[in-house]
């Protein structure tokens, strides 16, 4: 965890709980949760690296990232391995300073390429068998707060309150 500067993060199932709700109008909406989203903030405030790569292409999620502060957001992708290549050779990032979070199928391929796969409690099998960390907290409830605060507690980049002890 130590040589980590980079998160990439899959939306659902992760940042959010994988459900999609339909309105009358057709309209999809996704619920992410608010301590992923400090998280988040804190991650990019301090110099990480976020991207974010998912199948989805919802227009609320995205600008609900940018206004966290992340640039790197590949919506509608359909082969996350090449996206994920693309990002990296854009930014010079060595695969095993990345954590990368997912929870299905779509994200395997990607997470054999990384130093730190993770994925949320309630991932499927086939993903948790390759996660080297399995938070205990369920996609969408605050796994990606998790890896986080983790990975920056180690790193000593996680931000306590003056009054309160690191002890």
């Amino acid at each position: 965890m130590n040589q980590v500067n980079t998160f990439v993060f899959d939306v659902d199932g992760v940042l959010t709980d994988g459900t999609i709700h339909i309105s009358s109008q057709g309209e999809l909406t996704r619920k992410m949760n608010a301590k992923d989203g400090y998280a988040l903030k804190s991650a990019v405030d301090a110099g990480y690296r976020v991207c974010i790569i998912s199948g989805g292409s919802n227009p609320g999620v995205s600008m609900r990232l940018e206004g966290l502060g992340i640039e790197d957001i590949f919506l509608g992708v359909q082969d996350k391995i090449t996206a994920f290549r693309t990002y990296i050779d854009r930014h010079k990032i060595a695969p095993e300073q990345i954590v990368y979070m997912g929870d299905d199928i779509p994200d395997f391929q990607v997470m054999q390429q990384v130093g730190l796969p993770s994925c949320p409690k309630d991932a499927v099998p086939e993903i948790q068998q390759v996660a080297k960390y399995i938070s205990q907290i369920k996609g969408g409830k605050g796994c990606v707060r998790d890896v986080i605060e983790q990975v920056m507690k180690v790193q000593g980049q996680w931000q306590l309150p003056d009054n309160t002890s690191h002890n």
